[in-house]
């Protein structure tokens, strides 16, 4: 009698703490809404259910990064934020969302602000309309160790240390083309970036541009709001494919300079030796009344300034 006692106290117990592994918030299923924090070692990411609050996208941002910082009510992950840190400001740019901290930011030890970072930008870009992300501290852009500035963030530009391999990422150089001052020249930009070898390169440039530069002397070209629907590559043609807002420019940039930033950069980075820019899949447009775009363009590097003064 007492054994089956006994049998039963093992079962129960076992199955409480079966029910409480089934429960944990990092038990994130595919489908799941979650952030990401970081492991009990600080030493990587874990993803952490949650259902994001907010009426817009600045309020869920803040929702984010306020469960960020809330005490972990288990022991397998603790939060990504330290309480001290706060957020002064918080504002959507288009697609770009800007979050900008206070001094203690400066505080936190180099590889914990990196994995910091890394779950502050790869939480706040699930959220529908972001498509890259800006930190900064006191007003001022955040900088690496070595003082240079870090600029827009995606999730492209971090390794997700949550068991992905080290091996399915990869590192290079882009050549990309971005708007003079004046608007009517191309400048060139080199950017080094670190990517997943699951994102196409093409797909990659088209994705830094659409973010605008890293560097001084540089503008953007591209509209912020636009939607990137698809890229692909075949018989040496790069198939760009995005919705109607491309059509609409923000910038004070020629025509040329937009489409030319585009099928350049593609060209000097992919196999592609021309580009179709298509808008909702269709070829029948013309960009600002101007460019007909129901052809296949090759590369103009005649709208690449020379020098610095143009």
């Amino acid at each position: 009698m007492k054994r089956k006692k006994k049998k039963a106290l093992i079962l129960s117990v076992f199955m409480i703490l079966l029910m409480a592994a089934c429960s944990s918030r990092t038990n994130v299923r595919d489908g799941d809404d979650y952030i990401y924090c970081l492991n009990p070692d600080k030493t990587g990411l874990v993803k952490v259910s949650y259902e994001v609050q907010g009426e817009d996208v600045v309020e869920e941002a803040k929702d984010i990064l306020r469960e960020m910082q809330k005490p972990a009510d288990e022991t397998r992950y603790t939060p990504a934020i330290s309480k001290k840190i706060k957020v002064q400001d918080c504002k959507l740019r288009g697609s770009i969302l800007d979050v900008d901290f206070n001094s203690e930011y400066r505080s936190v030890k180099p590889l914990e602000e990196k994995l910091m970072r890394a779950a502050i930008v790869q939480s706040l870009l699930r959220l529908d309309g972001v498509n890259a992300v800006s930190l900064s501290v006191d007003g001022e852009p955040l900088k690496n160790a070595d003082g240079a500035v870090i600029g827009l963030m995606n999730e492209d530009d971090f390794v997700e240390n949550t068991g992905s391999s080290l091996s399915s990422y990869q590192s290079g150089t882009l050549t990309l083309y971005f708007a003079n001052k004046k608007g009517d020249k191309l400048v060139e930009q080199k950017m080094d970036v670190r990517y997943s070898s699951n994102v196409p390169k093409e797909k990659l440039i088209v994705e830094k541009l659409m973010q605008g530069p890293t560097g001084n002397g540089a503008y953007p070209t591209i509209n912020p709001d636009t939607n990137l629907l698809s890229v692909t590559i075949k018989d040496h043609v790069c198939y760009v494919n995005f919705d109607s807002t491309f059509l609409t420019s923000v910038y004070d940039v020629l025509p040329e300079i937009t489409i030319y930033s585009l099928v350049d950069s593609i060209i000097a980075g992919t196999e592609a030796t021309q580009v179709q820019i298509t808008i909702n899949g269709e070829t029948k447009a013309v960009y600002m009344e101007k460019i007909d775009l129901s052809q296949p363009l090759e590369k103009d590097m005649d709208w690449v300034a020379v020098n610095d003064d143009e």
